[in-house]
C-alpha cells in the first residue's frame, strides 16, 4: 500500500523514481504522467525531474513585453539643453548690469572731479602741479590698500612694467593736456571738443592698426566733427591753447586705450591694480617735468593766494579732485577690464553730456543757441556712432 501511494504521487507530480522503476508490471508506471496545466506559450506541456541527475533551473523568458518606469522622475528631470541655454542668458545680462552699474559710477564720479577741478584751475591756474597731485593721490590711496589688504596686491615683472610704460606716456599727455583746457576754457568747451574722441578712435585703429569698419561706422563722424566744429567757432570764450589741450588729450587718451587693452591681454593683474601701476609710472613721468615748467617757487605763491582768496576750504577742493580723479579712472578702468577700446571711448563721449549739462548748470556757463546746437550735433554723431558699433 505504501508502494502504490509512491507511485501514484511520483505520477502526479511527473517525477521518475529510478527505484520504482524497477517494477515494469506496476500499472501506474505504465502510463505517462500527467501533464501540469500552464500556457502553451509560457512552459512545455510535460515537465519531468529527473532525482537521478543534478537538478538545473533556468529562467522563463516571458513572451510580453515588461516595463518599469516611475513617471514622476521623468517628469522632473531637467532639460540640459534649455537649462545651459538659461545659464548663458543669466549670465550675459548679469554681465551686462555689471557694466551698466561700472559705466554709471564712472560717469558720475567724473562729474564731482570736473566740478571741484575746475574750481580749483579757477582759484590756482596750475594744471602741472594739479595733475601731479591727482596722480599722487591715486598712488598713496592703492598703496594703503595694498599694505592693509583691502586689496590683493599685483604679481608685476618687468615685462608688465615695460609693456605699461608706452601706455604711462600716452596717460601722462592725455591728463595734462585735459588739465591745461580746462585751466584755460570752460569745462563744457573742453568736453565738447574731447566728445570727438570715437572719431580718434576709429581714425587711428583704421590707418595705424589696420582695422575696417562698416561704412555707417564712418558717416557717424561727420556729425561728430561737424558738432565739434560748430562749437569751437562759437565759442565765446575760445582759447586756442584750450582747444588745441582739448585735442591733444583725445589722441593720447585713444593710444592709452588701445594699448591699456592690449597689455591686459594675458596678464593676472585686474583692471584695478592696472590702473594703479599705471598712475605710479605716470607719476614718475610727470613729475620732472612739472617742476621744470612751472617750479616750487610758484606753487608757493599761488597757493598763499588762493587761500587768501578762497579760505581754507580750498585744499578741500584740492584733496576732493585728487581722490576723485583716481576713483573715477579706477572705475572705468574697471570697465575697460570688460569691453573694447571702441566700446570705452562710446562710453566715454556718453559721459560727457552729464558732464557738459552739469557744468553749464553749475558755472553758469553763458551758451549761445549755435553753441548749443553744435554741441547737440556732436552727441547724436556719438549715439549714431554707438548704433553703428552694434
Amino acid at each position: 500500500m505504501v508502494l502504490a501511494a509512491k507511485q501514484t504521487l511520483s505520477a502526479k507530480i511527473g517525477f521518475s523514481n529510478p527505484l520504482l522503476s524497477r517494477n515494469p508490471s506496476s500499472p501506474s508506471l505504465q502510463r505517462p504522467p500527467p501533464s501540469l496545466s500552464f500556457p502553451s506559450t509560457a512552459l512545455p506541456k510535460r515537465t519531468v525531474l529527473s532525482l537521478s541527475k543534478p537538478l538545473h533551473l533556468s529562467s522563463l523568458r516571458a513572451e510580453f513585453p515588461l516595463r518599469c518606469s516611475a513617471y514622476e522622475a521623468d517628469k522632473s528631470e531637467p532639460q540640459p539643453i534649455d537649462a545651459a541655454a538659461a545659464e548663458e542668458t543669466k549670465s550675459e545680462a548679469a554681465k551686462k548690469l555689471k557694466i551698466g552699474i561700472y559705466f554709471a559710477t564712472w560717469w558720475a564720479l567724473n562729474v564731482v572731479f570736473n566740478i571741484y577741478n575746475k574750481k580749483v584751475l579757477n582759484a590756482y591756474p596750475y594744471p602741472w602741479l594739479t595733475s601731479t597731485l591727482s596722480l599722487a593721490a591715486g598712488s598713496l590711496m592703492m598703496l594703503i590698500s595694498w599694505a592693509v589688504g583691502i586689496v590683493e596686491t599685483p604679481k608685476t615683472d618687468f615685462d608688465f612694467w615695460k609693456t605699461l610704460f608706452p601706455v604711462a606716456v600716452a596717460h601722462t599727455i592725455g591728463h595734462v593736456a585735459a588739465t591745461v583746457s580746462m585751466s584755460k576754457v570752460a569745462v563744457s568747451f573742453t568736453h565738447i571738443i574731447k566728445s570727438g574722441e570715437p572719431a580718434f578712435s576709429v581714425l587711428v585703429s583704421r590707418f595705424l592698426l589696420g582695422e575696417t569698419f562698416p561704412a555707417s561706422v564712418y558717416l557717424s563722424l561727420i556729425p561728430i566733427i561737424g558738432g565739434c566744429a560748430l562749437s569751437a567757432l562759437t565759442e565765446l570764450n575760445f582759447n586756442m591753447t584750450g582747444f588745441m589741450g582739448a585735442m591733444i588729450s583725445n589722441l593720447a587718451f585713444v593710444f592709452r586705450n588701445i594699448f591699456s587693452k592690449k597689455g591686459m591681454k594675458g596678464k593676472s593683474v585686474s583692471g584695478m591694480n592696472y590702473y594703479a601701476c599705471l598712475s605710479m609710472l605716470s607719476l614718475l613721468i610727470l613729475t620732472p617735468f612739472a617742476f621744470a615748467v612751472e617750479g616750487p617757487q610758484m606753487w608757493a605763491d599761488g597757493w598763499q593766494k588762493a587761500l587768501s582768496d578762497i579760505g581754507p576750504q580750498f585744499v578741500g577742493w584740492v584733496a576732493a579732485q585728487s581722490v576723485f580723479y583716481h576713483l573715477y579712472n579706477q572705475v572705468s578702468y574697471m570697465s575697460l577690464d570688460q569691453i573694447s577700446p571702441l566700446t570705452f571711448s562710446v562710453g566715454n563721449t556718453m559721459k560727457r553730456i552729464s558732464v557738459i549739462v552739469s557744468s553749464i548748470i553749475i558755472f553758469r556757463t553763458p551758451v549761445q543757441p549755435v553753441n548749443a546746437l553744435g554741441a547737440a550735433i556732436a552727441i547724436l554723431g556719438t549715439f549714431l556712432y554707438s548704433q553703428a558699433k552694434l
